[in-house]
């Protein structure tokens, strides 16, 4: 929930300090949010990886790359949209982050999509998916677009999945269209 006096900048600090989980003891850096703080458009993924805990910024390593292209290819702007993560340190391995993982970092993703306030939500894969409304089924359900709570969430495939399964690409190609096509119908509403 925001709170007065609340900022992206202090749930930054907040999460570049925090000592809540186990997480903190193996990162290099903590990886909050990054881009617009005004942002029509959200995008949510599961953890960092290795590029991002080096880094400190979400999707910088190959699945970012993946995710850059891609919002290119149907004329969204990066710098444009807020990107974050369900749980902000990397887990070991890349294993997916636990579930007391998640319920430590849910305060800082809450604050962050209350401040940016975006118009669309953009759930990318089962972990978002399932942390954000309870869902099971990312490739079952992407492409859709699912309000809740006066939020509008679209659901799509994560961008490091095409790493394993290039088939994918057609898929997050398809779903960007989609999302880009409804966020410019809303931006002009």
């Amino acid at each position: 929930m925001e709170m007065p006096n609340d900022s992206i900048e202090k749930i930054h600090a907040e999460v570049i300090s925090c000592k809540s989980c186990d997480l903190c003891k193996n990162r290099t850096n903590a990886v909050p949010g990054d881009g617009d703080s005004k942002a029509s458009i959200m995008f949510i993924g599961e953890a960092p990886g290795r590029n991002e805990d080096e880094k400190g910024k979400p999707f910088v390593g190959m699945a970012g790359k993946i995710l850059d292209e891609t919002l290119a290819k149907v004329g969204l702007i990066r710098s444009r949209v807020y990107i974050t993560n369900v749980v902000k340190c990397r887990p070991p391995g890349n294993r997916v982050p636990t579930d007391d993982e998640r319920q430590v970092c849910k305060d800082y993703l809450e604050r962050e999509i209350s401040i940016v306030s975006p118009k669309i939500i953009c759930i990318l894969g089962r972990t978002a998916y399932q942390s954000l409304l309870g869902g099971n089924s990312i490739l079952g359900n992407r492409g859709k677009f699912i309000q809740k709570d006066n939020r509008l969430y679209f659901l799509t495939v994560h961008p490091a999945a095409l790493i394993y399964n290039n088939k994918l690409r057609k898929i997050l190609e398809l779903d960007m269209e989609t999302l880009a096509r409804e966020y410019r119908r809303l931006e002009l509403t």
